[in-house]
């Protein structure tokens, strides 16, 4: 049995942010979010974070989780003080306490799965998550005999010269036996310069303190500005393109192309240059995005064209072609074999199978059958300044050039709207309606300033 608890209770002041540190995104999700995804395959019995500045913030991020717990920590007086703050949510608990941070958000859950193995196999009252730096400055060192034991943990600061060799630092990843560590927890002392109360002082309690080194010392890093945060991004960047390209999918020039791990991708896409994947999309065999091209929180289907395009909360069948310079947003739904052509606005609008928009529209609130072609310029007019209204467009309509269709209003099956024309009332079906003034022609016209201008 295993709990887990985050430590999320910190500003983050070198953010420069009003938003607490742990609640920047990453790769689609929160950092904190991040941290807890993490583990998700140890099945924890308990998920606790601890939380102290904007906790409000920091618990609406997981309203929709009712699994994670809360605690309090009012003042931050350090990583033994936070977790001091478990005790009476804990009492009765017997199992282990894994300690992550809510500013590391890189770890892959294959690490964590092997520190608390490695934990449990080997009956440790504590387990140190540690790396091998290539540049350890800055960095406690862990120290540990032939067999990972831990016997010291020395503050870079307090290093020698010999001891500045080691490059073993300490991750600030712990796993605990709880109640070894309850019992310790009370004993704490903020003997130094910070008045704080340091987890890793509890190792003195300790007969059994074993070292785990990371594979990747990456995964350890923590954020604690947006230089940081920039940094972790390029490392997950290419963790996410890398397992991609393994799967099936092409990249062309993958620097210039970012995906949320949220993203999901059948083999034989083709991702441009300049592409962006976020949110929780789908994106069918064989389709090719770009390039220049945005999809966020919206489902592709299989072989279909998406061109310098936005695609917002929407979802387009296969087949299809978008763009260039198209723009799908609002739950918009395009069904199968359709065209979205240059410069087409699509809001709130299902097109039926086969239509065609092919450029310079805008259908907001609107209903299209199948087979429906919408001329250049055509314009659903759905908002009257106080509500929005629907079109609705039977199977086989066509509008001519520069239309526009006055909500509510409904067209019936094989209609055509003739071009120029302002369609205010419903139509049945097979008809044509002219909604324009009759054109008329004035000879020998000339304009006021014509007429001043001779006159000089």
């Amino acid at each position: 049995m295993v709990a887990v608890a985050v430590l999320a209770a910190g500003k983050g002041t070198r953010m420069k942010s009003t938003l607490p540190k742990v609640l920047h995104t990453l790769g689609g999700r929160s950092l904190v979010e991040r941290v807890l995804e993490s583990c998700k395959g140890l099945n924890p019995s308990r998920q606790l974070v601890i939380v102290g500045y904007q906790a409000e913030q920091v618990k609406n991020q997981f309203r929709h989780n009712p699994n994670v717990e809360f605690v309090e920590q009012t003042e931050q007086k350090g990583t033994g003080h936070a977790i001091q703050q478990l005790l009476p949510h804990l009492e009765d608990f017997t199992g282990d306490l894994l300690v992550l941070n809510g500013d590391a958000p890189l770890l892959r859950p294959e690490t964590l799965e092997n520190l608390l193995a490695v934990h449990q196999s080997q009956q440790n009252m504590a387990t140190l998550l540690t790396a091998q730096l290539p540049n350890p400055k800055g960095y406690g060192r862990v120290f540990c005999d032939s067999n990972n034991l831990v016997k010291q943990i020395v503050e870079d600061r307090d290093c020698n010269d010999a001891q500045k060799q080691n490059h073993r630092i300490n991750g600030g990843i712990y796993c605990f036996n709880w109640p070894k560590l309850a019992e310790i927890l009370p004993k704490l002392q903020a003997n130094n310069d910070q008045q704080e109360y340091y987890l890793t002082d509890v190792v003195d309690f300790f007969d059994r303190v074993m070292a785990v080194d990371v594979e990747d010392y990456l995964e350890i890093s923590g954020i604690n500005d947006r230089k940081q945060l920039a940094n972790a991004n390029e490392v997950l960047q290419s963790r996410i393109k890398d397992r991609w390209m393994m799967a099936g999918v092409t990249l062309i020039n993958p620097d210039s192309i970012t995906i949320d791990d949220t993203v999901s991708i059948a083999p034989d896409v083709v991702i441009e240059p300049h592409s962006h994947l976020r949110g929780n999309s789908v994106i069918g065999k064989g389709s090719r995005i770009g390039p220049g091209s945005l999809i966020e929180n919206s489902e592709i289907g299989d072989n279909v064209s998406v061109l310098y395009s936005v695609i917002n909360n929407s979802k387009v069948a296969s087949d299809c072609r978008i763009g260039p310079y198209a723009h799908l947003r609002g739950e918009a739904q395009i069904e199968t074999g359709c065209r979205i052509g240059n410069f087409v606005e699509v809001k709130k609008t299902t097109i039926g199978t086969k239509s065609n928009v092919a450029h310079l529209s805008y259908l907001g609130d609107a209903i299209l059958g199948d087979r429906v072609n919408v001329g250049a310029g055509t314009i659903t007019a759905n908002y009257d300044g106080v509500n929005k209204h629907t079109t609705v467009i039977g199977n086989g309509t066509k509008t001519g050039a520069n239309s526009v269709l006055v909500a509510p209003v409904s067209l019936g099956e094989n209609v055509t709207v003739a071009a120029g024309s302002v369609v205010t009332n419903n139509v049945p079906g097979d008809a044509l309606v002219i909604a324009r003034q009759r054109q008329r022609i004035i000879e020998d016209w000339k304009t006021k300033t014509e007429d001043w201008k001779n006159k000089e």
